[in-house]
């Protein structure tokens, strides 16, 4: 989650409101008082807290399901008064399920997701393009975000996706799409039934900024910044398995 809409999201919450955080075994957003998540809560905190607080939320207000099961969350309409969902709908089976519930259980909230200038570059954490784990693209639509499941013909098409590099350069901004909602936002899947309008769908975005993503990949360090990332990665494996 951003620094920035981390402060955002304090200075909006106010000291009695409830706070859900969806999804956020990894990295728990410290000041929510309930957490939904498929992991448990004594596995939590791989890349440990998104405020670095004493935790709000306790063993017993951690609900372990799948936040994409047909049947409601185990909560009230308008429950909450604010709901953080970062970096989880694009990992998951059914990201316009889980914000339908979002927008029911809570008045308020903020999504955030990896953008595609960051999941259609190569080499983001191997030699594969984005990250491995998610299932989806995801455009920010005015207020809102569409979602395109993310094909495999990403990977043997270069004309599809950025090069090397790419990933290493871009700005914190501009490797997420982010949203501050008020009682709802618009969300769905974008389905193309013709090869052809995929295709267009990945390349339009490539060959709108590959020039100038490339040049600035050449004239910084972006390898320098995947080490690290890798490097990050690498520690927090160990960690677990080492529990």
């Amino acid at each position: 989650m951003l620094d920035a809409s981390v402060k955002s999201a304090l200075e909006r919450i106010g000291d009695t409101d409830l706070v859900l955080d969806v999804g956020g075994w990894a990295k728990p957003f410290a000041r929510a008082d309930w957490v939904l998540d498929l992991m448990p809560y004594e596995t939590r905190g791989l890349y440990g807290s998104a405020t670095g607080d004493d935790e709000r939320f306790s063993v017993d207000t951690w609900v372990v399901g799948d936040i994409c099961a047909a049947e409601p969350w185990p909560f009230d309409d308008d429950q909450f008064d604010f709901a953080i969902c970062s970096h989880t709908l694009e990992d998951v089976r059914d990201p316009v399920r889980v914000c339908s519930e979002l927008v029911r259980v809570a008045k308020a909230g903020y999504v955030e997701v990896p953008s595609r200038l960051e999941e259609q570059s190569w080499g983001v954490h191997g030699p594969w393009v984005g990250w491995s784990h998610h299932r989806w693209l995801v455009d920010g639509t005015g207020d809102g975000l569409e979602f395109v499941s993310k094909p495999g013909v990403l990977h043997g098409r270069p004309e599809l996706h950025f090069p090397a590099g790419v990933a290493g350069v871009l700005a914190e901004t501009e490797r997420v799409v982010s949203r501050f909602w008020e009682r709802s936002f618009e969300f769905s899947e974008r389905i193309f039934h013709e090869a052809g309008e995929l295709e267009s769908y990945l390349g339009d975005l490539v060959a709108e900024r590959g020039a100038e993503l490339s040049a600035r990949a050449r004239a910084g360090d972006g390898r320098s910044w995947l080490r690290r990332e890798l490097g990050g990665a690498y520690r927090g494996i160990m960690r677990v398995r080492s529990r």
